[in-house]
């Protein structure tokens, strides 16, 4: 039984060969020739096999030129759909289109020579086949232009004329590189030139380096899901590709008892220091299910950066103290400016919580009351098999950690034995002095490390790492 179906698979790929060979062998002589001055006996002399063999596969001379037009434009539109599904961004996926487009038609000299002339020749009988697969690769176009206006890069424009002058300066490339024999140095740098040409007539403002200083760059987020995705729009705003690699999944803690505990006693609490947005979600959800609700006239809610506040702001917590400095010891020495000597304050938190903050309250005074409301673990590594094949996929320029645990679990889900070995040839972005410790624990180099710890101090920082 095996044997037959070996039999019958070696028979079906040995079709496929000659049927291919066929279409290689018509596609050199339409390029050179009209429609109507290539006969099936000039194609099966070409292809240097039995005129009846080429009617075994086509039935007529029409199947056979349509064939060889569909099968090359389906293989170019399902190519560039698989590979712009890889891109997040306007500016990267516009990129992949005319580099394939251009690699494409340059290797496939013929077929572009054949689909060139058909696409101008509206009185061709084939004329709404071809116009059919046409309009794919323009629809295809035409979403990224709409993706990189939705995303404030590219500038408000005729969505259809632009795709029609962008292929049309494409082809015009494509033309010139047949015409004067470009080697693939110079078809990398034309490629290059036509990339540049475009982008900067798309580009809102008039230089691509100040609006785009990230341009070119592939930079990979590790956090949560939720995080990783709010972060690359910083990064993909300024031209940057972004791989979102999730290394952290947020959980409730093992046991809610020390947290029902605080909040039934609520009336004594005189402050409460949320130190992350999950804190204050996790908080929120709890206190629903307890059907218990706050006073907050009558505590003073601190929250530990912007994203923080503004989730304490969708919950209609009122944030009464924001540290300038966002850590542990910033809330500390934001809380020094207030007698908080014998104050109940209560921190719900990660259970990965760093102790300087505690430690430092109690120092001067606090009743401090703690509770894990959130557990921060490793994601299952199915969940990022996607994500490691596109990583591995890619060459990254760098790689961005927010916290030890998710420089820990990267390194845990990625199998990585020699980490120092792995990150050589790649930048690293620490957050804060907190994880870049952690990082150097095992040796490796941090390259970048902002003043202000938060993901819009490490954007400056890294573009003027890069400046």
């Amino acid at each position: 039984m095996q044997t037959m179906i070996k039999k019958k698979i070696n028979r079906e790929e040995k079709k496929s060969l000659t049927r291919n060979r066929i279409i290689d062998s018509a596609s050199q002589l339409f390029s050179q020739n009209n429609y109507h001055e290539v006969m099936i006996e000039d194609v099966a002399k070409n292809a240097n096999i039995a005129k009846g063999t080429v009617y075994n596969y086509f039935e007529s001379k029409e199947e056979l030129y349509f064939s060889l037009i569909e099968q090359k434009m389906s293989a170019l539109t399902n190519s560039l759909i698989e590979k712009i599904k890889t891109k997040n961004s306007g500016i990267s996926s516009l990129q992949t289109f005319i580099i394939q487009i251009y690699m494409f038609m340059m290797k496939y000299k013929n077929f572009f020579l054949i689909y060139q002339k058909e696409s101008f020749n509206k009185q061709n009988e084939f004329c709404e086949e071809i116009n059919i697969l046409n309009n794919r690769l323009k629809q295809l176009l035409s979403d990224i232009i709409t993706r990189g206006q939705e995303d404030e890069i590219f500038r408000k424009t005729d969505s259809k004329l632009t795709t029609e002058l962008i292929l049309g300066s494409l082809y015009a490339a494509v033309n010139k590189g047949i015409e004067k024999g470009y080697s693939k140095e110079q078809q990398k740098s034309e490629r290059e030139k036509i990339f540049n040409f475009i982008l900067q007539s798309l580009v809102v403002g008039n230089k691509i380096s100040d609006d785009l200083p990230l341009l070119g760059k592939t930079i990979v987020i590790t956090r949560t899901v939720e995080q990783s995705k709010e972060s690359a729009q910083s990064f993909i705003k300024l031209g940057a590709n972004t791989i979102i690699f999730p290394t952290l999944d947020i959980v409730p803690p093992d046991n809610w008892q020390p947290f029902d505990k605080v909040v039934k006693n609520k009336k004594e609490i005189d402050f409460i220091i949320f130190t992350s947005k999950h804190a204050v979600k996790m908080f929120v959800k709890r206190c629903k299910e307890l059907k218990v609700n706050f006073n907050y006239d009558k505590i003073k809610i601190v929250a530990v950066g912007n994203k923080t506040a503004s989730s304490c702001k969708k919950f209609n917590i009122p944030v009464s103290i924001i540290p300038k400095i966002f850590s542990g010891e910033g809330v500390v020495e934001e809380l020094s400016k207030y007698n908080i000597k014998n104050k109940v304050v209560f921190i719900p938190r990660s259970a990965l919580g760093r102790e300087e903050l505690p430690h430092g309250l109690s120092d001067m005074g606090a009743i401090l009351k703690t509770a894990h409301v959130y557990n921060v673990t490793l994601p299952d590594k199915k969940t990022v098999e996607q994500n490691i094949k596109k990583l591995n996929e890619t060459k990254p320029d760098m790689f961005i950690f927010t916290s030890p645990s998710s420089f820990k679990n990267f390194i845990k889900l990625l199998d990585i034995t020699n980490p120092v070995q792995y990150f050589s040839s790649f930048d690293v972005a620490s957050i804060g002095p907190t994880t870049k410790a952690a990082i150097e624990l095992r040796n490796v180099n941090v390259t970048v490390m902002p003043d202000e710890f938060t993901i819009n101090g490490l954007v400056k920082a890294i573009i003027d790492h890069y400046k």
